[in-house]
């Protein structure tokens, strides 16, 4: 696998990015877990697992009884799940490369499913959605966090600047055959595929620089812009206007931030 072959790259600064990403993220996605019922003993898949920084919170989860099976496209992001595998003697985590948007053939029976930022890179969703019963037993339940609405991504003055950006961001990603705001149309999906939409929680802040979830968007902005400069979507002076734009809010007391929409959505397999 090639780094262009996701719109964000798999280099080494998107792997900490994304390490940033999960920290902060992390009291949302193991409560997701537990209104799954996700427990120790238990087979759970991480579906499009990157890295793999929940692939290793799940195995700790599941405990040594259990297993976690992490499926991922990229070879570089499976590298890096490899080595922290070996690193902390989780043996108990097993690592599949394949890409989603081919289809997958895997019937590993498991309990649970957690899903999170993939069905806006995947050119079709809804297959993906439909193929996930048949990996799942009777009773299984899934747990998504996918974007709802990426567009409340706003800062509190309103910025041009970021707008601009978001506006950026969401054209790349749907140049690539992504959706930003699939996950509205997950809890549709998953109850045409055999299964029982439990429940969608809408996930949104408004944080303020000193709060840690504001390195979340502070580090997007800056790999972001670097990458569309990258990819041709941004040239230099625009790319450096956001970030400058964003710095000076940053430093400009009152600024707050409003993160972009995520729908918590779990269901049951049938």
């Amino acid at each position: 696998m090639t780094e262009t072959e996701y719109v964000l790259g798999t280099h080494d600064e998107e792997i900490a990015r994304l390490g940033l990403q999960h920290r902060v993220w992390l009291a949302h996605a193991t409560a997701a877990w537990g209104r799954a019922g996700f427990a120790e003993g238990q087979t759970i898949i991480d579906l499009g697992a990157g890295p793999g920084y929940a692939t290793i919170e799940l195995a700790r989860l599941v405990g040594p009884q259990g297993r976690v099976i992490a499926i991922e496209r990229s070879r570089r992001f499976l590298d890096h799940l490899e080595s922290e595998r070996a690193r902390l003697g989780l043996s108990h985590i097993d690592v599949i490369e394949a890409d989603l948007d081919r289809g997958l053939d895997l019937r590993p029976a498991a309990d649970g499913l957690w899903c999170r930022w993939v069905v806006a890179f995947v050119r079709d969703p809804r297959q993906v959605i439909s193929g996930l019963r048949g990996m799942l037993r009777e009773g299984a339940r899934v747990a998504f966090h996918e974007y709802g609405e990426y567009k409340t991504w706003r800062l509190l003055p309103d910025s041009p600047e970021l707008n601009e950006f978001v506006d950026v961001v969401i054209a790349s990603w749907r140049a690539d055959g992504g959706e930003p705001d699939g996950g509205r149309a997950i809890p549709g999906w998953l109850q045409a595929s055999a299964f029982t939409v439990e429940s969608v929680k809408p996930i949104i802040e408004v944080v303020t620089p000193s709060d840690f979830m504001w390195q979340w968007p502070r580090a997007f902005v800056k790999n972001g812009t670097e990458r569309l400069q990258a990819l041709g979507a941004l040239d230099a002076a625009r790319a450096q206007r956001i970030r400058d734009a964003f710095d000076e809010a940053e430093n400009t007391p009152g600024t707050r931030l409003v993160t972009p929409l995520v729908l918590e959505t779990i269901a049951r397999a049938n």
